[in-house]
Formats: structure tokens, C-alpha cells, sequence
């Protein structure tokens, strides 16, 4: 019998600190994870001493520490993207203004680049390149059927730290995705379709269904019961938490009267969301947006994503995990945007030709994508952490693209924004230039936040950003 090691052991320990901290209320089905109280915590949670020696995925109080990549396609045009000025309290480029009211939470990162999808000797499939290699830094195989990529820096991420939490990472996507057959000039679309990997073949396929990802993170039981549950759920029409009323109520009882205003707000807003998907799949065949939508994924493209975003903030906040990560759509798509009077298809109109009228289109639909975003950290901003911080505080989130100009199809000075403060050790509410470095440099610099151990390299990395 194999005995308990001292790593062993810290692991455990790990594991039962990070389980303390979080609730579950438990029914016929379903398990719902509920934030963490201060009315059943220990007095000494933020004690230095209670806090993991590793230091994984924790803040300098004790809360969880959480971090996620968004990916958006087809690059920004650069003119609307940049600010004018750099350094603290900078003015909004037009793209960024939606991110006025979190703009101290947020740091725009000019001057990384992404060189291993420059096309090199390999020519065409800058998108799939740009798509498989921007949580990477590896360079690809071209190859519709030999896939060569690297593990993605979620996955090494998730791979220390994952034990701490119910799911080790959790992946997600607005797309339809492919993993097979080639997509872009002889690339596999695995490379398209997919930004997390756990090894240099084996993408982490994202879930596009908001209905599953929901279940999967409060459904209970084996993949069977689950399913039945659902389907008996549905047919009662009765919500996921109808099945836990009761221990929320005994619950309650033992919670002092600002934790009770906390509980009743979380079901609360886990009870609308529900609602809102069952409203989306029942409104699913109204509206036609001109792509496959597989069934229960909301034709509106709007309304999916603010199902996506909203998912992941439960997630963060009932500490299901602390490693998500999100693409919007496969770099390359060529989606319309009726809804804001595009009708076009977003690649299409990022070959823009220095046409007015088309740069003036890709820029709505980069200001469009960006308005999604800042209702993300408006809502990450208004939950408040087991420490009183936020949620954005005590996060950080990488929202970017592996292409820099659509047009010329450019991979240096990439669109990317950082947001959150990471529970105190990043500076947002800047411009900062960091003149010409690998994105996989500001990766490793996240990683050591994380508690990630022995990650000397990664990628192409050529070091850490020192200012963030």
C-alpha cells in the first residue's frame, strides 16, 4: 500500500483549505456551490499562517485568485484600438470606451506579438495560426491531420492549481466548433477552433452550449442520472434550485444578516440565469443569424455570450475553478452583425482595402466586442470576494486577438487589454508600451501570480514583463 508523501499531504491540505472556504446545498440532482461567508469561515482564514505554503492561486488575503483568456477574431482596427496617450489615467481610444466605468481596472498591453504565426516558409492560414498559437507560442504543423501544437499556458496553469477547485479549467466558446478536416489553407481546424491544449494534439474542446456548461457546473450524479434529471427538471419547469429550497433556508439560518443579503442574492442570480437560457432555447428557431446554430445555443449572438460571460462569473464566484477561458469566435469568421446594420461578414470586411466605409464597419464590430466584454467586468466588479475586494480584483483576464491588423493580417503590436488586479499585484488603469515582447512573456509573468512552479520558459518566451 502506497504510503502519503509530504507533497502528498500538502496537496490535501491544499484541497480541504480551498473546500472550507465554499458551500454546498445539496437536493434531488442537483448540487449548487455557493460563494464563501464570512459567518462560517474561520477567524483566522487571512492569518498568514493559514494561508497555502505554495502560495497556489491565492491572494495575499486568502481568497481565491482566478485567471482567463478571451479571445476575439479577425484583429482591431489599430487607428480606433490604441489610445492616444500612454501611462496612468490615459484617455479611451473609441473602441475602449466601454470600458469607462472599469477603466482602473483595466490595463491596455501595447507591443506584444505573437511571431510564431508569422506565415514563415509556410505561406497561407495567418487566422489559424494566429487562433492555435496565441495561448501557446508554439509554432504549428501545417497539417490537416498530423496536429503539432504546444499545451496552452491555461493547461499549465490548471495542471498545478487545479486541484484546489471542482473543475480544473473550464473552457468556452460562441462558435460551432471543428476539430477535424482542414479549415484554414491546410491547417486542421482543430487549430481554429480551440485555444486551450492539453498536449501538442489534444485541444481542450470548448463547450458552446450554455444549457450544458450550467448543468455541468451544478448538475449532480452520473452522466445518466444527470441527463434524466435535466430532462425531468425541464418537464416540471421547475428551476434547478427548487430542488435545494430547503437547505438554503436551513442554511440561512446560520448565516449572520449581511451573509443572508449575499445567499439571497446569488440564488437569486442563479435562478435568473436559468431563466434566461430556458427563454433563449424557446426563442431559438425566431431569429435567423445567417449561421449554424446548433439546438440550445440562443440565435442571438449578444445574448449567447452575456450567457457565456455570466457563467464564468458563477463559476469564479462559487469557486467551481479558477482558470476559464473563452473565444467569441474562431479568428476567421465570418460572421454578420445585422443586429448593429453589418450585414457583411466580419473577414470580409477586415480585408478592408483602406475602404472607409469598410474600416468604419470593422470598427463598430471591434467596439461591439468590447461593449460585451466591459458588461463582463461591470459584473465581476459587483460581486464582492470572501475579503470585501471584488471579483475583477482578485482576477486577472487576458482579452485579445492573435491578429493585429486584419487587414495585412499582422501579428505584432496585438490588441490586448488586461484587466483586473490580480488581488493586488498588477497596476491597472494604464497604457503600458512593452516595446516588441512574446505575448507568452506576459504569460509567465500570470503564472507566477498563479503559484506556478518550475515554469522557467514557456512558449517563446524570452522572459516576464516586469511593469504590469
Amino acid at each position: 500500500m502506497k504510503k502519503n508523501t509530504a507533497s502528498d499531504n500538502k496537496v490535501a491540505l491544499q484541497r480541504d483549505a480551498s473546500f472550507s472556504r465554499r458551500n454546498f446545498l445539496r437536493g434531488l440532482g442537483a448540487c449548487i456551490a455557493l460563494p464563501a461567508f464570512e459567518s462560517l469561515l474561520p477567524t483566522k482564514l487571512f492569518a498568514a499562517d493559514t494561508l497555502p505554503a505554495s502560495g497556489l492561486a491565492t491572494t495575499a488575503t486568502g481568497a481565491p485568485l482566478r485567471t482567463a483568456f478571451v479571445y476575439f477574431p479577425n484583429g482591431a482596427i489599430p487607428a480606433a484600438w490604441w489610445p492616444a496617450t500612454d501611462g496612468k489615467d490615459f484617455p479611451l481610444s473609441r473602441t475602449l470606451q466601454p470600458l469607462a466605468s472599469s477603466q482602473k481596472q483595466v490595463q491596455v498591453v501595447g507591443g506584444l506579438e505573437l511571431l510564431t504565426a508569422m506565415p514563415g516558409s509556410d505561406g497561407g492560414g495567418d487566422h489559424a495560426r494566429a487562433n492555435g498559437t496565441f495561448l501557446t507560442g508554439v509554432r504549428l504543423k501545417k497539417s490537416a491531420t498530423d496536429i503539432q501544437d504546444g499545451i496552452s499556458i491555461d493547461q499549465v496553469i490548471a495542471r498545478q492549481i487545479g486541484h484546489l477547485t471542482r473543475f480544473p479549467s473550464l473552457e468556452l466558446t460562441c462558435d460551432a466548433g471543428r476539430n477535424t478536416g482542414a479549415c484554414d489553407s491546410g491547417y486542421s481546424c482543430a487549430y481554429q477552433y480551440n485555444l486551450s491544449w492539453s498536449s501538442s494534439s489534444t485541444p481542450m474542446t470548448p463547450e458552446a452550449n450554455p444549457r450544458q456548461v450550467f448543468e455541468r457546473l451544478f448538475g449532480a450524479g452520473a452522466p445518466g442520472e444527470r441527463v434524466e434529471n435535466a430532462k425531468r427538471r425541464r418537464q416540471e419547469q421547475r428551476s434547478i434550485l427548487d430542488f435545494v429550497r430547503q437547505d438554503a433556508r436551513d442554511l440561512a439560518r446560520c448565516l449572520g444578516s449581511r451573509d443572508r443579503d449575499k445567499l439571497d442574492q446569488y440564488l437569486t442570480g442563479v435562478r435568473e440565469l436559468e431563466a434566461r437560457i430556458q427563454k433563449a432555447e424557446r426563442a431559438g428557431g425566431v431569429k435567423d443569424p445567417m449561421v449554424p446554430t446548433p439546438d440550445g445555443i440562443p440565435a442571438d449572438y449578444a445574448q449567447h455570450i452575456q450567457l457565456m460571460y455570466d457563467i464564468m462569473v458563477l463559476a469564479f464566484q462559487t469557486d467551481s475553478t479558477r482558470v476559464a477561458t473563452m473565444l467569441l469566435a474562431h479568428d476567421g469568421s465570418n460572421r454578420p452583425f445585422t443586429d448593429i446594420g453589418i450585414p457583411e461578414g466580419h473577414h470580409d470586411l477586415s480585408h478592408h482595402q483602406n475602404k472607409e466605409d469598410r474600416i468604419e464597419k470593422v470598427s463598430q464590430i471591434d467596439l461591439w466586442y468590447v461593449q460585451q466584454f466591459a458588461k463582463f467586468l461591470d459584473k465581476l466588479q459587483a460581486v464582492k470576494d470572501v475579503d470585501g475586494h471584488s471579483i475583477l480584483h482578485n482576477t486577472m483576464i487576458v482579452y485579445g486577438g492573435g491578429n493585429a491588423d486584419g487587414n495585412r493580417h499582422t501579428h505584432v503590436n496585438l490588441p490586448i487589454l488586461l484587466a483586473g488586479a490580480g488581488g493586488g499585484t498588477l497596476t491597472p488603469g494604464r497604457f503600458v508600451k512593452q516595446g516588441g515582447k512574446p505575448a507568452t512573456n506576459l504569460y509567465l509573468s500570470m503564472a507566477d501570480r498563479m503559484g506556478v512552479k518550475n515554469l522557467e520558459r514557456f512558449g517563446d518566451s524570452t522572459g516576464r514583463l516586469a511593469d504590469i
